[in-house]
């Protein structure tokens, strides 16, 4: 079964998206962006060039992902998750050639109103609780919480605190 979105999504000719992925309202794809297979991506969610979504992917409503992140397979962003690709943005400076790669590793889970400062990456099975702002990179199962975002425990693989 190839990939199905709803008819208000925006899906520009040369997006990439996998088998059995799901598209939801008003998300727009924009053409160098690469989607896998059996994603759901809810509504009112842009993904921009050069940004890849891995197998198994869920993101959810009002999500912007941004050049240069990375979502590795089956990794949950939660709703309204913020992501930057500027460190320090200015309106009357471009500096698209100082985009940063965001990584956020296989199996990890960002919670609901999240910021994710560009640069950063995000461990395997780590789960970054709901509103926190992560300003450096998280290791694999640690789960983090405020702001800035600091580690409080750990998790296991399903997402249980150890």
């Amino acid at each position: 079964m190839e990939y199905s979105s709803h008819a208000s999504a925006v899906i520009d000719d040369g997006a990439q998206i996998g088998d059995e992925t799901r598209i939801w309202h008003f998300s727009h794809v924009m053409p160098r962006a690469i989607i896998g297979q059996k994603c759901n991506i809810g509504q009112n969610v842009y993904i921009d060039n050069n940004v890849t979504v891995g197998n198994g992917c869920k993101i959810q409503n009002n999500v912007s992902l941004y050049n240069g992140v990375m979502l590795e397979d089956d990794v949950f962003i939660g709703p309204s998750v913020v992501f930057t690709n500027v460190i320090n943005p200015r309106a009357f400076i471009e500096r698209k050639s100082e985009f940063k790669a965001t990584i956020i590793e296989r199996g990890a889970s960002i919670g609901a109103n999240a910021t994710i400062v560009c640069g950063v990456k995000i461990g395997e099975f780590a789960l970054v609780g709901a509103g926190a702002v992560v300003t450096k990179d998280v290791p694999p199962y640690a789960l983090v919480v405020g702001n800035p975002a600091r580690i409080i425990g750990s998790v296991d693989k399903e997402g249980n605190r150890k």
